[in-house]
């Protein structure tokens, strides 16, 4: 008797798990549009990818009055040490950051990537300023060490 109970029983719930399959695929999906969520990636590549990394950080970290001391965390990952010595001094002269070369923040940045030689590699990083209607843009040319990736130098762009 206990044999024919379990057998109904387990023949009940694998009829229930088959109708609830069965159910869940003829409901149509929740998604309404066709296209993908967005994604970001990333990978350990050239030179001016992590120029980009390190000014979108570092926008983020200087944007957020939270962020504690994540900005100078930044700089020290990611600028060699005789550039924050020099920018050190920029700054105490001009009061400004100089990382941006600017005593605001951007509200956009972009990179693009330059020339290289001799060991280094050039980017060009255009911050955008002012709003979205009447943006105004700001041009600064970045140095990288090609051995060790580490940005080596920011100028002002003529």
């Amino acid at each position: 008797m206990s044999r024919i109970i379990r057998s109904r029983t387990t023949g009940r719930v694998l009829v229930a798990a088959a109708l609830l399959l069965t159910a869940g695929a003829s409901v149509p999906a929740v998604a309404s549009s066709t296209t993908p969520p967005p994604a970001r990636s990333g990978s350990n590549g050239p030179a001016y990818d992590r120029v980009a990394d390190f000014y979108g950080a570092y926008v983020d970290a200087v944007t957020d009055s939270g962020s504690g001391h994540l900005d100078t965390q930044l700089r020290a990952f990611y600028l060699t040490s005789g550039l924050r010595s020099r920018l050190a001094t920029w700054e105490n002269r001009e009061h400004a950051d100089g990382v941006l070369r600017a005593q605001d923040v951007p509200r956009a940045w972009k990179v693009t990537a330059g020339d290289s030689g001799m060991g280094h590699t050039w980017s060009t990083v255009r911050l955008t300023w002012g709003s979205a209607k009447h943006p105004t843009y700001t041009y600064l040319t970045v140095q990288s060490d090609l051995a060790t990736k580490k940005i080596s130098d920011i100028k002002q762009k003529s």
